[in-house]
């Protein structure tokens, strides 16, 4: 938390921010998630810095403490921008004047808004400015100490991911999200090299589903202590693969002393029913929206 906030007298200082203030932005996104919950990652440095440290940047003070925060990434369209109000601070109309900042930045592009801790105030502030939600999703939650059971499928069985079967993991990835809507599909090379270049993936706890035939009917992946991506096959589904696989996680998860797992969930996904009976708990939401130039 930032220490010494409060809704006390004082004017406010307006000023450009930088890496000297990482650990103050640090700070006010804690508070947030303390406040909202959210994406956990993003109270670490790296998604601190991508996240409040693009481009062109703007902080509010008082009494030497952040109490608000803005950055726009420019030169791509939509231009992208991330905000956040310390709670203590919220309903003072700092929002609204970081927003409508962050639209002059953006200048003729369209403006996306990113958020890892939403709240319901930011939503309606949002849309008042003329915003569309374009994507959201929940952030769950698993206490390791009380795991699920899940049977094996009959005739499945699980194997750990390893570099060898890298293709047929890509191609069970692509058979299994290939029908939802909006799926953009990447390349193999892109979908891997992703994995590979992630210090935290853990191909040991990761996994692939097969059939009795032996071909790939599922697969699941293990991001430091975040489930990342389950998927089934079509005609796997509504079998329990996916449910065997996360249960599977957890167990493997809980061995390995972590207190928890985590995962995220799209809105519309039927997927999120299913994770909160094996235990998982709301934890949050992040979401993103955007608002088009209309005079283009």
């Amino acid at each position: 938390m930032v220490e010494g906030i409060g809704p006390g007298a004082g004017a406010l200082t307006w000023e450009k921010l930088g890496e000297g203030e990482l650990g103050a932005l640090g700070e006010l996104a804690q508070a947030c998630l303390g406040a909202d919950g959210g994406l956990p990652l993003f109270g670490r440095t790296p998604l601190v810095r991508a996240r409040l440290l693009q481009g062109r940047t703007l902080g509010v003070w008082h009494d030497g403490g952040l109490v608000a925060a803005v950055s726009v990434g420019t030169g791509r369209d939509p231009a992208t921008s991330t905000g956040l109000v310390h709670p203590a601070w919220r309903g003072r109309g700092l929002g609204g004047r970081l927003l409508d900042w962050a639209g002059e930045q953006a200048g003729d592009a369209d403006l996306l808004l990113t958020t890892e801790s939403w709240s319901p105030g930011a939503e309606t502030l949002f849309a008042a400015r003329g915003f569309e939600r374009t994507f959201a999703e929940w952030v769950l939650r698993h206490d390791l100490t009380d795991l699920p059971a899940v049977a094996r499928p009959e005739g499945v069985s699980t194997e750990p991911v390893s570099w060898k079967n890298g293709s047929e993991l890509f191609g069970t990835y692509s058979a299994s999200f290939a029908d939802r809507p909006g799926f953009a599909a990447p390349t193999a090379e892109e979908w891997l090299g992703e994995l590979r270049d992630d210090d935290e993936y853990r191909p040991e706890l990761s996994m692939i589903a097969r059939g009795p035939d032996g071909a790939a009917v599922g697969f699941l992946n293990v991001i430091d202590n975040w489930i990342d991506q389950v998927g089934v096959v079509p005609g796997w589904r509504g079998r329990r693969v996916g449910a065997y696989l996360v249960a599977s996680a957890l167990r493997s998860l809980a061995g390995e002393k972590v207190g928890d797992a985590w995962l995220c969930v799209n809105d519309n996904n039927p997927a999120a029913a299913l994770y909160r009976r094996l235990g998982f708990r709301d934890a949050g939401r992040r979401a993103r929206y955007l608002r088009r130039r209309l005079s283009r």
